[in-house]
């Protein structure tokens, strides 16, 4: 169902592309906009259990193209190192796609924003914590249930023998 990467000897290692998700601080949501037009927007996020966390406003063109189509992806830059002698970028990226909901139970809601909240405002006053997370109803949650995760990496990085896999499985399954 999914393509297979052209240059499968960029694949990175699943538990490399796993890592990079799980460590990266924020990435792109690419969705289906307004009249067909691709709409992609930063997001902060967090991981847990194959399912990745962002919050959202309560409406607005991202909320519009969810309810339109749910199928998105979700693009985290790892390493980004521009070489200008080379004209080249040395990078490593991971992709994940997938099908995106709206929570709606307030128990996944509220776990949401505390994942979020440890992850970003680790030390954060106790007090101050509890009244953001009680907020739930300002706030959608949106989850991404993912489906497919493919990583890749530089040409350079791979010669340099940084992260190569050969022969990569097509049949992603997670391991966080």
């Amino acid at each position: 169902m999914f393509r297979e990467m052209r240059r499968t000897k960029c694949a990175l290692k699943t538990e490399t592309a796993e890592k990079i998700l799980r460590e990266g601080s924020y990435g792109v949501l690419a969705l289906t906009g307004d009249d067909g037009y691709n709409y992609a927007v930063p997001l902060n996020y967090a991981l847990e259990d194959n399912k990745i966390y962002f919050h959202s406003a309560l409406t607005g063109h991202k909320i519009d193209a969810i309810q339109n189509n749910c199928k998105v992806s979700f693009c985290v830059v790892d390493k980004h190192n521009v070489i200008p002698a080379e004209f080249t970028t040395y990078f490593t990226s991971v992709i994940a796609f997938g099908k995106i909901r709206i929570a709606e139970d307030d128990a996944e809601k509220t776990h949401a924003l505390e994942l979020l909240a440890d992850k970003f405002c680790p030390n954060a006053d106790k007090n101050l914590r509890e009244k953001e997370i009680s907020r739930i109803n300002a706030v959608k949650i949106l989850v991404l249930e993912i489906e497919h995760l493919s990583g890749k990496a530089a040409r350079e990085i791979v010669r340099e023998g940084e992260i190569a896999q050969k022969n990569r499985s097509s049949n992603w399954q997670p391991t966080f």
